[in-house]
């Protein structure tokens, strides 16, 4: 199997990320909180590798703790949207010609709202921070996960291992349980990992409007937005968050691309 060497950098920064994420103090020992007015805006240099922000406050820390935050979002809603899609394609391949136009047209319906109007309607209902920024993004995923789930729901359906186990007298929840389900994950898996990237971006979009998680909580998106006002004073603030978001958001795309290929049988 031929690996790519930017699959290897690629897989390293997301190792590299998800360890970040799980243990930040590995990393810093910096609080990203701690203020100090004495040094606002001081450049990368030795005390500070990454220089400070508006309030003093160490950026490597704050970017290194970022990661977390960051990184939930994009999981967490990309983890409810396959496991609803799945649901809910499953469900519209086997319910019959009804519920399957029924269950069609109202994703279609979701995917005709822009996805930013989709998510403020939520964070309007439920406030602003993570968990309501996780539901309205996977709400706006749902339909994709739901489409790949119908689409490999159906093919399956025909399929002779399919057929041999109804043959046994298997019921239909069995035959779904231990033959369509485990069968259409491969494809949906992959997409997942599409799909994490986007979402990455889409997380950091939503502290950027100030939707995300609230300050003074350290995420690469709302460092982005704290710092636009003050980018012809201190380029830095602004800079360093945007090249972890863009090297994250490369990372993920190629080993999902990868991935995506190796399901279907090729080479991405």
């Amino acid at each position: 199997m031929r690996i790519r060497p930017g699959l290897w950098c690629s897989a390293a920064f997301v190792a590299v990320l998800v360890a970040m994420a799980a243990f930040p103090a590995l990393f810093t020992a910096a609080d990203p909180d701690a203020a100090d007015l004495q040094a606002t805006f001081a450049p990368p240099g030795g005390a500070h590798w990454l220089g400070t922000d508006e309030n003093g406050r160490d950026l490597y820390a704050r970017i290194v703790h970022g990661a977390r935050p960051s990184l939930l979002i994009g999981i967490g809603a990309v983890a409810l949207a396959l496991l609803g899609g799945v649901a809910v394609g499953v469900a519209s391949a086997r319910l019959g010609r009804l519920a399957d136009q029924v269950i069609s047209r109202s994703l279609e319906i979701v995917l005709s709202v822009p996805w930013l109007l989709l998510v403020f309607l939520v964070v309007a209902a439920l406030g602003p921070g993570s968990g309501p920024a996780v539901i309205g993004l996977a709400i706006t995923s749902l339909p994709g996960f739901a489409r790949v789930a119908r689409a490999e729901t159906i093919r399956l359906r025909a399929a002779p291992f399919v057929e041999a186990a109804r043959g046994f007298g298997w019921s239909g929840a069995q035959v779904v349980l231990r033959h369509v389900l485990p069968n259409t994950l491969g494809p949906v898996l992959a997409l997942a990992t599409v799909s994490l990237g986007a979402m990455i971006v889409a997380s950091s979009s939503l502290s950027f409007v100030g939707l995300g998680p609230q300050p003074p909580t350290a995420e690469w998106g709302a460092m982005l937005a704290s710092s636009r006002q003050t980018l012809s004073v201190a380029w830095w603030p602004a800079v360093f968050p945007g090249v972890a978001i863009t090297l994250a958001v490369l990372a993920v795309t190629a080993l999902g691309r990868e991935l995506h290929g190796r399901v279907e049988g090729r080479s991405a």
